[in-house]
């Protein structure tokens, strides 16, 4: 794996190499919060090497198709018409294709502080004609139904007559997962293709299913010399085949002489807010944008505007790798979920807007991204959280068709809230069809949950929990109520048929139904639901209380059983003090990893080899990532500690580190979130080896660790983990009450870190050391906060600071 070069804000590829094109695609998407656009090169075929895809959030669209002698309807985030097509060719001679010319210079760059995708190229072609061209990509972080290109074009040691050709194609297809492909991936149709004005045209086209309305123009001008007129001569023409609409330009060309070429592209939907139609938006849109330069100029004030807020800077040892790769994770996070997202009802795809993994579908990856906005831009998280809200509906729908009260949420979200989850899934190692069953992890659940109490906690948002965030935590404890049946010889409270995190074990060897008693971490999450409840309810004035009890028709005697069964669940263990994954895991079978390591190497999908070979991984102690562990990731010891005694369960603090040893064992790692949650939990007992995994967590995606996975879309989740490891842990932030509690366990290797956060109304500049900690707040129209550090608790205002020295 030739890994990118890196400046304290530029990602830097040298050299041109179709192997890993579709990785640096994905690593190079440009986004602003409402769409994005893979980093293919524009005058690039989608052909197995480049792919294009422009994604939108919540434009989605359902299919069926023949799998396995069965009709499946599954749902995709759709890949809209490509806006970026652009391309050139000397009259006589071949449009420019990267793998038919002789490379003489080659750089694409990344630069994340702004935005902006470059290609600066030097090349020969058959005719030994020398080119240089470097080109400009941005998708508007300020207004963002825009995006932009710009070329520079330049003969080295010939001239006359080219031919470019810039074009909307609205034949595209979801082709981006190699695993997809034989399902149905026609999503789109064409409504209308047409010219509107001199230099503009309009594609119009909708989705063939859910029947959104999709509206894009694109502006084509060429300049030259100054790049303030047009050539004396030219001409353009209308290029028009089914589902495609391109201008063709053809003008002379000059040895030295530099052509500007610039293409200015809007997107609309029928989804967008305060519009009247999306053609005549779009085609308003691209009469009004500016040129390139002017575009460039605001494009880049919305990015610094981002990181004055959003920035970690780092002092390390390790040069300038970590504190980029940190703010490119920064970067994807933004263009995934930006302001312009609070807009939309949307929630956050785990493979970003940056390919076609996952069908786009939301996943519990929230639980690692929202602790990141919550203290940077919580208004975003709230937008977010509503797309939940939105949605309690159809999770009460879904609680009643399996005979429960409350709601109960989708492992995988779409559009509206059904279950997404595949029924079957096709294992790539043995080309099967095998049954899928992940979406028994009712965890999901309480990862909401989590993530409304969270935002409150940093938040204080009374009023969000009054109209929202209350009725979803009280929805979701119902079903855990409901869900939980009393064991008379366990004389506890059991919730059985259920998967976990680790996502291997979905049921038991020789039993016929899938799903799991038991699970350790489902059944603790539940619990501590069920005490939240109670909390969230005393949020509440009198009036909304009894207003929401009347609705979810509650009363004080089923909130009274909640208390009962809250600290009676059941909980398994196993050995000395080990917290069982579920119920039964002991008898399971060990797993002979070092057999397993030596004959395949790459074994974090266990499940795909041992299905290959005729085996289940059912069978075997053998996790895909942390399942347990993720308690000791979410809370901290202490509460931990709190959690069991309301249990009636003894714990001692050395039982963390004994489960850590034990499940790391027995981890193969095959999600990238396993690492996180891993170098989380190492980080008070054992800091080299925990800034070990922050490492391999930070290179995930930038060397696609999983083999090939990243170039069909970033992992969100990993991304957002990493930045967290830094903001929270390392940090040592931890919010319990309304007290924000600051203690620092920085690795050796981390000698600094300094960022901002956005702690109840008050920005706060933490710089941490190895010999200090420095807390500043701005000047800010709020009441004091608390902060703690070490057993002692301060008040900070606006315009003061604080100094601990250790």
């Amino acid at each position: 794996m030739d890994l990118p070069k890196t400046t304290k804000w530029q990602l830097v590829y040298h050299d041109w190499n179709p192997e890993q094109q579709q990785l640096r695609e994905a690593l190079c998407t440009l986004g602003n919060g409402r769409f994005a656009t893979r980093g293919a090169f524009a005058g690039a075929q989608t052909d197995g090497v480049h792919y294009h895809g422009t994604y939108m959030g919540g434009v989605y669209n359902r299919r069926t198709s023949q799998v396995a002698g069965r009709d499946i309807e599954n749902e995709d985030l759709v890949n809209l018409p490509n806006w970026l097509c652009l391309n050139f060719k000397p009259e006589d001679g071949e449009w420019l294709d990267f793998n038919q010319v002789e490379w003489l210079d080659f750089k694409q760059a990344l630069d994340v502080r702004h935005g902006i995708l470059t290609y600066r190229l030097h090349f020969r072609d058959r005719e030994n004609r020398e080119t240089r061209l470097f080109t400009r990509r941005i998708v508007h972080m300020a207004d963002s139904h825009l995006a932009a290109l710009q070329w520079q074009l330049q003969p080295v040691n010939w001239e006359g007559e080219i031919i470019v050709r810039s074009a909307l194609d609205g034949r595209v297809e979801n082709l981006g997962v190699e695993r997809y492909r034989k399902l149905a991936t026609k999503h789109l149709e064409t409504l209308e293709a047409r010219p509107c004005g001199s230099d503009s045209l309009l594609l119009c086209s909708a989705t063939n299913q859910s029947r959104l309305q999709l509206a894009q123009t694109i502006r084509t001008r060429i300049l030259i010399n100054d790049g303030r007129r047009e050539p004396p001569e030219f001409s353009r023409q209308i290029v028009k085949e089914p589902g495609y609409i391109a201008h063709q330009l053809q003008l002379p060309c000059r040895q030295g002489e530099t052509v500007r070429i610039e293409k200015v592209a809007t997107l609309f939907s029928g989804r967008d807010r305060a519009i009247c139609e999306p053609a005549l938006e779009a085609e308003n849109a691209a009469a009004r944008a500016g040129d390139f330069e002017s575009l460039l100029k605001t494009h880049r004030k919305a990015w610094n505007r981002y990181w004055h807020c959003c920035d970690i800077e780092l002092k390390n040892q390790g040069g300038q790798r970590e504190p980029l790769i940190l703010r490119l994770h920064v970067f994807h996070m933004l263009q995934t979920t930006s302001l312009h997202t609070i807009d939309l009802d949307v929630g956050v795809p785990a493979r970003g807007l940056h390919g076609e993994a996952y069908r786009g579908h939301i996943f519990w990856d929230e639980l690692f991204i929202f602790p990141l906005l919550n203290l940077r831009l919580p208004q975003i998280t709230r937008a977010l959280l509503l797309y939940r809200c939105r949605r309690l509906p159809e999770a009460r729908r879904a609680a009643r068709r399996e005979g429960l009260r409350g709601a109960m949420f989708p492992w995988q979200s779409g559009s509206n809230g059904r279950e997404e989850s595949q029924v079957v899934h096709l294992n790539p190692k043995s080309g099967n069809w095998v049954p899928d069953h992940t979406y028994k992890q009712r965890h999901i659940n309480a990862a909401i949950v989590h993530n409304v109490w969270r935002y409150f906690q940093v938040t204080g948002d009374t009023e969000f929990m009054a109209f929202a965030g209350a009725e979803m935590i009280l929805s979701i404890a119902m079903f855990w109520a409901s869900a939980a049946t009393y064991s008379k010889e366990k004389k506890r409270y059991a919730i059985c048929n259920v998967a976990g995190p680790d996502e291997f074990h979905t049921g038991y060897p020789g039993r016929r139904e899938p799903g799991l008693d038991n699970n350790a971490y489902t059944n603790i999450m539940a619990s501590w639901c069920l005490q939240v409840a109670r909390q969230s309810l005393e949020l509440l004035c009198p009036i909304r209380r009894r207003d929401l009890l009347q609705t979810l028709n509650l009363d004080e005697r089923e909130i009274e059983k909640w208390n009962e069964i809250s600290r009676k669940m059941y909980v398994p263990f196993h050995g000395n003090g080990i917290i069982s994954q579920f119920e039964g895991y002991e008898k399971l079978e060990e797993l002979d990893w070092p057999a397993y390591r030596k004959k395949y190497g790459d074994i974090h999908r266990l499940d795909r080899i041992l299905e290959k070979e005729g085996d289940d991984i059912n069978r075997y102690k053998a996790s895909k990532q942390a399942d347990v562990l993720m308690l000791f990731y979410l809370f901290s010891a202490e509460k931990i500690q709190e959690l069991f005694n309301h249990l009636g369960y003894e714990f001692q603090p050395e039982m963390i580190p004994r489960n850590l040893e034990y499940y790391q064992r027995r981890t193969s790692h095959g999600s990238t979130l396993s690492g996180i949650v891993h170098s989380w939990v190492l980080a008070r007992s054992d800091r080299e080896q925990s800034w070990d995994l922050f490492g391999k967590a930070l290179m995930s995606d930038v060397a696609d660790v999983q083999g090939g996975t990243t170039g069909e879309g970033i992992h969100l989740g990993a991304m957002a983990g990493t930045v967290d490891l830094v903001l929270r842990c390392y940090s040592g932030l931890e919010l319990r009450g309304d007290i924000l509690w600051l203690n620092p366990c920085l690795p050796e290797e981390l000698r600094e870190v300094r960022q901002k956060i956005h702690y109840r109304g008050h920005w706060l500049t933490i710089t941490a050391n190895h010999q200090r900690l420095l807390v500043e707040a701005e000047e800010a129209p709020c009441p004091p906060v608390r902060i703690g550090f070490r057993n002692r608790v301060f008040k900070i205002g606006q315009g003061q600071s604080k100094e601990f020295k250790y």
